[in-house]
């Protein structure tokens, strides 16, 4: 039996690819436990509503309720937004 691929969500960007001024959503973060606990104690979960302040290179800059957190390029990458 063939195993299938799971499916990608359409109409989604990474983080650092969002302009700055806009607004967006986090839908997927794509990484283990660990960096999902990070997020967490920043405020940023899936669902979260952010506003992206800033861009340095393909890092940015974000407020989410009320905080403000700069994301490295690395974690970034690893946001899909809608």
């Amino acid at each position: 039996m063939k195993k299938e691929a799971p499916l990608k969500p359409t109409g989604l960007i990474r983080l650092n690819q969002v302009p700055t001024g806009n607004r967006a959503q986090i839908v997927r973060i794509e990484g283990g436990r660990q960096l999902v606990r990070r997020l967490l104690s920043l405020g940023l979960r899936v669902g979260a509503e952010l506003h992206v302040l800033q861009r340095r290179g393909r890092s940015v800059v974000v407020a989410s309720s009320g905080n403000r957190v700069a994301i490295g390029s690395t974690i970034a990458d690893k946001l899909l937004i809608k």
